[in-house]
C-alpha cells in the first residue's frame, strides 16, 4: 500500500486544465491586436495623406461605435450557446420607436429613451422564453422574434421615414451622438464602459462562470445545479437591453427614422462577436476580444473605403471575414478543449483519503478542526 506524501514533502505542479501555454497561446490571444498595428501601418504607407490622420481616427471612433456595441450585445448569448438574430430587427425597431415617442408624440427624449431601452429588455426576455421553454433552435426562433419585430416597425412607420419638423431634435438628444470628451468621439466611450463592465460581469463574478459554464456544458450545468434555462433568459434579456441603448444611439447619429437601417448591422454585429472569440481569451466569446476584432473591422473597411474600393468591396470583406471568423473559432474551441484533455491526463492521480481514517492524534482525516 502507498503511503500518503509527508506535509513536507513538495507537491508536484500541474497544468490548470484548459489553459494555454507557450507562444501559440500568446499568437492566439494576441494576434488581432497585431493584425490591427499592421493594418495601420499598411494603410499609413500606402496612403500617408488621408490614412493617419487624427480625422481618421475620429471617424472610426464614431462611425463604429454603435457596430460595437450591437457586437457586443449579439456575444452574450453566444456565451451561452445560443444566437440571437433579431438584433438587427430590434435595432432598427428602437430607433424607430425613439424618433416616434419624441417627434410624433411629444414625449420627452429622456423619458423615450428610458422607455426604449426598457422594451429592449423585454424583448429580449420573450426571445429567451421562446427559446428555453418553447424549445426552439435560437436560430429559428430568433429569426421569426425578429421578422415580427421588422412588421411592427413597417406599422409604426407605414414603411416611410420619420422626419422631425423644422425645429429638429432637441440638442440635449443629439449630443448624445455628436458630442465630445477628452478630444474623442463621445460614443467611444460607450463602448469602453460597455466592455468594461461585461468584462467585470463574465471574468470576475460569479454569474459570468455560470453562463460560460451553461454554454460549454449545458448538461454539466444542471448536474452541479445550474438553471441553465434561466440564466439563457437572462443572457437574452441583457442582450435586448443593449440593442435598445444601441437603438438610441442610432436615432440620435441619424435623426431620422428609417425602418430598415438596422438589417444593416447585423452581419458586422456577429463577426465581430465571433471573430472576438479568437482573441484575448480564445475559443470563448469575451467582451475585449470583441472590441478588438471591431477594431480590426473599422481599421480595415477604412483603409479599403480610402483606397476607393467598389461598393460590393465592403460586403465581400464581411462575408469572407466571417467564414474566417467561424474557422477561427472553431479551431481554437478544439484546441482548448484538446488542451484541457492533455492537462488532466498528464496531471498526477492522487487517491482520496478515506473520510473516516483515524489519524495519530484520534481524529479524523477529512475534517477541519
Amino acid at each position: 500500500m502507498t503511503a500518503p506524501p509527508s506535509p513536507s514533502s513538495p507537491r508536484p505542479r500541474s497544468r490548470r486544465p484548459g489553459r494555454l501555454h507557450g507562444p501559440g497561446h500568446l499568437i492566439g490571444a494576441y494576434g488581432l491586436l497585431v493584425l490591427t498595428a499592421l493594418l495601420v501601418l499598411i494603410f499609413s504607407l500606402a496612403l500617408p495623406r488621408t490614412f493617419p490622420t487624427l480625422d481618421t481616427v475620429d471617424s472610426i471612433l464614431s462611425n463604429q461605435s454603435i457596430p460595437a456595441v450591437l457586437a457586443l450585445a449579439a456575444m452574450i448569448p453566444i456565451v451561452t450557446g445560443s444566437f440571437d438574430l433579431s438584433i438587427g430587427y430590434g435595432l432598427g425597431l428602437a430607433h424607430v420607436m425613439v424618433l416616434q415617442l419624441v417627434v410624433n408624440d411629444g414625449w420627452p427624449w429622456p423619458l423615450a429613451c428610458l422607455v426604449v431601452i426598457v422594451g429592449g429588455a423585454v424583448v429580449g426576455v420573450l426571445n429567451g422564453v421562446v427559446v428555453e421553454f418553447g424549445r426552439i433552435d435560437s436560430f429559428i426562433a430568433t429569426l421569426g422574434t425578429g421578422s415580427m419585430l421588422y412588421a411592427v416597425t413597417g406599422w409604426i412607420t407605414g414603411g416611410s421615414r420619420i422626419v422631425p419638423g423644422p425645429e429638429g431634435l432637441p440638442a440635449a438628444f443629439t449630443d448624445l451622438y455628436d458630442s465630445t470628451f477628452l478630444g474623442l468621439p463621445v460614443p467611444a466611450f460607450y463602448v469602453l464602459a460597455l466592455a468594461l463592465a461585461l468584462w467585470l460581469v463574465l471574468e470576475r463574478l460569479p454569474l459570468g462562470r455560470y453562463l460560460y459554464v451553461v454554454g460549454s456544458n449545458p448538461r454539466a450545468a444542471d448536474l452541479v445545479g445550474i438553471p441553465t434555462r434561466k440564466y439563457t433568459v437572462y443572457a437574452f434579456a441583457a442582450s435586448g437591453l443593449i440593442v435598445g441603448l444601441a437603438g438610441v444611439l442610432l436615432a440620435a447619429q441619424q435623426q431620422i427614422g428609417n425602418p430598415s437601417v438596422g438589417l444593416d448591422y447585423l452581419l458586422p454585429a456577429f463577426v465581430g462577436a465571433l471573430l472576438g472569440s479568437t482573441a484575448i481569451k480564445p475559443g470563448r466569446p469575451n467582451a475585449i476580444g470583441t472590441v478588438v476584432a471591431v477594431a480590426v473591422l473599422a481599421v480595415g473597411l477604412t483603409g479599403i473605403d480610402q483606397l476607393g474600393a467598389d461598393f460590393w468591396a465592403v460586403p465581400l470583406f464581411y462575408g469572407g471575414t466571417l467564414l474566417i471568423a467561424v474557422g477561427l473559432a472553431g479551431y481554437a474551441a478544439r484546441r482548448r478543449l484538446r488542451s484541457g484533455v492533455v492537462a488532466a491526463r498528464d496531471s498526477p492521480a492522487v487517491p482520496p483519503v478515506p473520510p473516516s481514517s483515524p489519524t495519530q492524534d484520534g481524529g479524523t482525516a477529512g475534517t477541519t478542526p
